[in-house]
């Protein structure tokens, strides 16, 4: 997803941008843009090298820039703005389908835009050859640096297996060998390979970047699940389609009379969903949702196990980089985004505690609290490229995402005394 570039010094630009030289411009990871908005600065990092500063402009006060994780959607080398009398924006890069922006504008040391991010003239020439559509802009208050992160939970990227090749041992492996067994004869629909020949493992073209969510379930996470397990026990709850309608109203009501739990609140109270759960051999209720993208589509998703689900998990965003499939390895980086979550947005989303501190809640503790199943993490793993990035966020699906996007996770700094 992400060009290797050369940078060309031939360029006029400003005092306040700069370019390290060519060979740390071919490092080996993918490529990030960080925006701080306190500092009025960008800082390109290629793996964990940094290729480029310069001095920005973003939202003035009315207007502010969200902070948050977004990609590059779209580029184009001259565009007009649609918001904005018609205003002259080279080298587009466009952030967020609303209107949010990379482009080359008047750079004072000072917010000054109407929400996008200025860059210089000559740098913002210079970013556009060095990007391409997806590149992860990451833009906060406070600079952040990303850092290396190791942890058991991530993923592990493996050999891609065409289907039919991977079979259950659990009936075939014997637990003892008898030696009285006689020899039998296996047959084979290919012949053995003769003495002294060699193979070799030849790999497909790796596959695009995956784009990861790891977030809370939303309600019609919830009522889907309610409506699929309730129709399992013979309710009828109409089509499943993740609404609260007067059928699965009902089949609720009527549940919770067979269960004698009439008087426990909420529809879809905690009570209910356990003991729906467990009247269909489901275990307990998952708190946790994946969603995977791919080119900005969705892929696909499913539920996940959040440990203490009343503890806030924080914001935060991972990046592959040095992804070898064939040992096996990949390395990690990440930066923690403070996000603040109002009073009514915790009792929302069940959140007793909120990820206040930055060195309690980290990314390494919110992986631990996080357990996939076995066959979402074998389906990412084979699928895991170089650039694949993943935000976990307790906040889900932000409005900016959609059609066209990968996810986008806008984020709100704490009030200020």
């Amino acid at each position: 997803m992400f060009q290797r570039f050369a940078l060309a010094f031939g360029l006029c630009l400003a005092a306040s941008t700069a370019l390290v030289s060519p060979s740390h411009a071919n490092g080996p990871g993918p490529l990030q843009i960080y925006v701080s908005k306190t500092d009025q600065t960008l800082t390109v990092y290629d793996g964990n090298q940094i290729v480029a500063t310069s001095k920005v402009s973003t939202g003035k006060a009315g207007h502010t820039t969200p902070s948050g994780v977004f990609s590059i959607l779209e580029k184009r080398k001259y565009h007009e703005s649609n918001l904005y009398s018609n205003a002259p924006m080279p080298f587009m890069q466009r952030l967020t389908w609303s209107g949010i922006a990379l482009h080359e504008g008047k750079v004072p040391n000072y917010p000054a835009s109407h929400g996008c991010v200025r860059l210089p003239n000559g740098f913002a020439k210079s970013l556009f050859s060095m990007t391409e559509r997806g590149a992860h802009v990451i833009i906060t208050d406070d600079p952040v640096t990303p850092r290396t992160l190791s942890h058991a939970t991530l993923f592990v990227p493996r050999i891609p297996v065409e289907d039919g090749q991977l079979l259950s041992d659990v009936q075939l492996r014997p637990t003892t060998i008898d030696a009285s067994l006689k020899p039998v004869e296996v047959a084979m629909n290919q012949l053995p390979p003769k003495a002294g020949a060699s193979a070799s493992l030849v790999l497909e073209d790796e596959e695009p970047a995956l784009r990861i969510l790891i977030t809370r379930r939303s309600q019609r996470e919830q009522i889907l699940d309610v409506q699929h397990l309730l129709a399992d026990l013979g309710f009828d709850i109409g089509i499943p389609d993740g609404l609260m309608g007067s059928k699965t109203i009902a089949a609720i009501k009527g549940y919770k009379r067979w269960k004698s739990i009439e008087k426990d609140g909420a529809i879809l109270s905690q009570i209910f969903l356990e003991a729906l759960y467990t009247s269909t051999g489901k275990g307990t209720p998952p708190a946790g949702q994946i969603m995977i993208r791919q080119q900005f589509k969705p892929l696909f998703e499913a539920p996940i196990s959040i440990e203490s689900p009343e503890l806030a998990l924080g914001t935060h965003f991972i990046e592959a980089t040095s992804v070898d499939r064939y040992k096996g390895k990949a390395e990690w980086r990440s930066v923690t985004l403070e996000n603040h979550l109002s009073k009514p947005a915790m009792k929302r989303l069940g959140i007793v505690t909120p990820a206040d501190d930055p060195a309690v809640f980290t990314a390494e503790a919110a992986l631990a609290r996080i357990d996939f199943p076995g066959d979402i993490r074998a389906k990412i793993e084979t699928m895991l490229s170089e650039g694949t990035s993943i935000t976990i966020s307790d906040i889900g699906l932000g409005t900016e995402t959609g059609d066209g996007t990968d996810f986008i996770t806008v984020t709100r700094p704490a009030p200020r005394s």
